[in-house]
């Protein structure tokens, strides 16, 4: 017996009734909730069951992985090991889509331990999964290691190595594995593009999904996605429209996830109006995410008091905010300058949604207050932090003294931000400006010298525009372009009026 639909209340009469209940039965009971997601309704039968075997263990932690419960599914995983009830490839799949999932490098080479002692390495499935596991923490050399130890190779395995030195930046690395892969699949293709999007090649990304349509190799939805992402990257309006036309006439089924890349890629090419009119289309297939993707579009807009209404109607139409819904509207607040109603979204997050807040949050509630002025306010909020502040809140406070020249604050978050990643140069870079505002100019040479040590680089702005179906790209002080007279002569005259309006503001003040 199994709930294959959501039919689970006439199954659960069935169970009741039945006056013999077997292992089997209470499994295939069991397998239901879990294929719905009711995690709860299946520990409640699980804790019940006098008798359990390995399938019954094997429901509960692959249940729990899959409805990212990672405490849970790692807890039964253990206690599965240690009541020596035996496992199977089946319990190490579980455990292994916990630690792909979140990331858990120290859990996955545990469970790679436990792997080879229980001699499943030979497993393609199994090894491909711990391979693709230490892809995804960033420990290359072992992912590596155990792809030239496989004696067989499958697409999937191709495809995690790929997706792995693509995740972490090296496309040179990725592209070569690629194009040396006996066998792809659409989740190959997409992996390589993603990364390309990713890592700031909008470019080669679409000219692989041009490769990829040529070659008559299907896109799924997240090769769409990765390629709106590289349109976005690039501001390339009129490759998205190609992108979206395309879509229309393959007659690809709008889902959420290619829908919210649509409205994200049209918004960040200036087009909001164009993005609204694609999340109306969806009418009442709304979900958080596509929620979520609108306000931040709004938000990035200037649209702070639209934003607020659209989170009201996201409430009303009975779609559950998340945590991610806090941070997109906490981030219209603070760049709309509503320091008022952005405190009291982030005092209801708990109160009204059950959401506790974390360090992306405090990063955006800093924000709000910093851009306001509020220091003191922001101060009492950095001190009721339950948690140490991370990068993003030490970021968060030296974006704000950027704005406000606040020299001793700044001081104080770079150094911190310094000791948290050693490889951010912004925080390197603030410092050093820091130092040359007071005239320690000692102090600005220690930093660069600590840059050179570390091997830290700063990455030099770049900006894009589309005109007449053309991307211009620029960095910061460009005078490669050909129209590069008239483009710095049209900055002179926009930099004169900046002035000229912030003189008649304080004139008028």
């Amino acid at each position: 017996m199994c709930l294959n639909c959501r039919s689970d209340v006439g199954a659960f009469k069935v169970f009741c009734k039945m006056s013999s209940r077997n292992l089997y039965s209470y499994n295939g009971m069991l397998s239901g909730y879990a294929k719905l997601g009711q995690m709860k309704a299946a520990k409640k039968l699980f804790d019940k069951m006098v008798e359990r075997d390995v399938i019954s263990w094997n429901t509960m932690i692959i249940g729990y992985a899959r409805s990212e419960n990672v405490g849970e599914s790692v807890r039964l995983f253990k206690e599965l090991r240690r009541l020596c009830i035996g496992y199977n490839e089946f319990s190490f799949a579980g455990v292994l889509t916990v630690c792909v999932k979140m990331e858990e490098l120290k859990l996955t080479k545990q469970v790679h331990g436990q792997v080879l002692v229980a001699g499943f390495l030979s497993n393609l499935v199994i090894s491909s999964s711990v391979l693709d596991s230490y892809a995804k923490c960033g420990e290359m050399n072992s992912a590596r290691r155990l792809f030239e130890e496989m004696q067989v190779r499958d697409v999937l395995a191709w495809t995690a190595l790929v997706s792995g030195y693509a995740k972490w930046g090296d496309m040179e690395s990725a592209r070569e594995l690629f194009n040396e892969m006996p066998e792809k699949n659409p989740v190959s293709w997409t992996a390589l593009i993603a990364g390309y999007a990713r890592n700031g090649f909008g470019r080669d990304a679409l000219e692989l999904f041009s490769k990829m349509i040529v070659l008559h190799v299907r896109p799924d939805q997240f090769t769409y996605s990765s390629c709106l992402c590289a349109c976005s990257s690039i501001a390339s309006l009129r490759q998205g429209k190609q992108i979206h036309g395309f879509l229309i006439r393959t007659k690809f089924k709008p889902n959420t996830i290619v829908v919210s890349s649509l409205i994200d890629m049209y918004s960040k090419c200036g087009c909001l109006e164009v993005g609204r009119q694609v999340f109306k289309f969806m009418d009442d297939k709304k979900d958080p995410v596509l929620w979520n993707t609108m306000i931040s579009a709004l938000a990035q807009h200037g649209h702070g008091e639209e934003a607020i209404q659209m989170f009201d109607d996201m409430f009303r139409s009975g779609s559950k905010p998340n945590k991610t819904t806090l941070v997109v509207i906490l981030h219209a607040c603070s760049h709309s300058g509503l320091v008022h109603e952005g405190l009291n979204y982030f005092e209801s997050m708990t109160r009204d949604h059950g959401i506790v807040p974390n360090q992306e949050h405090y990063a955006c509630l800093i924000d709000l207050l910093g851009r306001a002025g509020c220091f003191d306010l922001l101060m009492n909020q950095l001190e009721r932090m339950p948690c140490k502040p991370d990068g993003r809140v030490w970021n968060a406070i030296i974006g704000v003294c950027r704005i406000h020249g606040n020299i001793e604050w700044g001081r104080k978050a770079a150094e911190q931000l310094i000791e948290l990643e050693p490889q951010s140069s912004a925080a390197y870079v603030l410092l050093s400006n820091i130092y040359a505002a007071l005239g320690r100019w000692d102090l600005v040479e220690k930093v660069r010298h600590l840059m050179d040590e570390r091997r830290v680089k700063k990455e030099q702005a770049s900006s894009w525009i589309e005109i007449h179906n053309k991307v211009h790209a620029f960095t910061a002080s460009d005078r490669l372009h050909p129209l590069k007279d008239v483009i710095y002569s049209v900055l002179e005259q926009l930099a004169g009026h900046l002035e000229d309006v912030a003189l008649s503001l304080d004139t008028e003040r």
